[in-house]
């Protein structure tokens, strides 16, 4: 039942909250805000370990998928369409669901995330696999759409992972692992798009970004997949290379040229002092970890 969710609780400190001054809301939202980075601190052993199956899966060819509804499944596509730009990963790789389709993102579907079948539905649709790791989002811990992509997950054999903000939730026990950051009350009673948000936005974030670390997608932390598909992704292609180089502006961004764009090419060639040619050759062998491929290259190992 929703009454015994802390997420639907009634919040003691913001009972008056129609009778504050604007000053007092912020200064509200703000102070209940602190607290969701420490109940993410809580899950660290469980993020961890999810960031570890999720790096050893997409090595190996597997996906990482998320799913949700409402603003949890607006948060994982969110993640997932921001790994290509950030992370050159195939478009494919990092996959988010929502309940009601596309159209979801923007208007609400009223019940679609009420049958668990649409989101069997859904995972057949990009054709989920034992490969795959399936990471199923409702603050609540029992929003039926979840609840049911989650069976699902766990009958083909994908690792499944539970993401709520409530103890006791029906995911733990339909999921491989749990991640569980409980924020307590809302400001606004229920509104789960604001503390409940705010923390599933940050697992998310260091889910995907900590895979990333570990398949090798940066350099130190210098995001040296990153895909400069734009003016200021091109910017900062050209000062990531500088900054592990020490070269110019002009240099830097004649060298990513003779590369082809390619970042961790680019700086690959500049500290090993190789072909682009060469470089693609050996960070293919090191399975694109621009250290490593460096290390055997009998080169520097970290960047200036």
């Amino acid at each position: 039942m929703l009454k015994h969710l802390t997420t639907e609780a009634i919040n003691p400190a913001s009972e008056s909250l129609d009778d504050f001054t604007t000053y007092e809301i912020v200064q509200l939202i703000n102070g209940q805000d602190a607290g969701v980075a420490q109940a993410v601190a809580k899950q660290t052993q469980p993020i961890a370990d999810a960031i570890d199956v999720i790096a050893d899966r997409l090595a190996k060819g597997g996906r990482l998928i998320y799913f949700g509804a409402g603003t949890s499944g607006r948060l994982g596509v969110l993640d997932a369409s921001e790994c290509p730009p950030t992370f050159n990963s195939d478009p494919k790789q990092v996959v988010g669901l929502i309940a009601g389709g596309p159209i979801a993102l923007t208007t609400a579907v009223e019940g679609a995330e009420d049958h668990p079948e649409l989101a069997v539905q859904d995972l057949q649709g990009i054709q989920l696999s034992g490969k795959d790791v399936a990471v199923g989002i409702a603050t609540s811990g029992r929003t039926p759409y979840v609840v049911g992509g989650l069976d699902y997950a766990q009958q083909i054999g994908a690792f499944s992972i539970g993401l709520a903000c409530n103890d006791n939730n029906e995911l733990a026990s339909r999921c491989d692992l749990a991640i569980t950051p409980v924020v307590g009350p809302e400001v606004v009673s229920g509104s789960t798009r604001m503390k409940a948000g705010t923390a599933t936005k940050m697992v998310l974030n260091i889910l995907s970004t900590g895979a990333m670390i570990r398949i090798g997608k940066t350099f130190g932390n210098l995001m040296v997949d990153l895909r400069a598909s734009n003016i200021k992704l091109h910017a900062r292609a050209i000062r990531i290379v500088g900054a592990a180089t020490d070269l110019g502006e002009a240099e830097a961004d004649q060298l990513l040229k003779r590369c082809g764009g390619e970042v961790k090419t680019a700086i690959f060639v500049y500290l090993a002092d190789k072909t682009p040619e060469e470089a693609c050759r050996l960070l293919e062998q090191a399975d694109g970890h621009l250290k490593q491929a460096l290390r055997t290259a009998g080169e520097g190992s970290s960047p200036a």
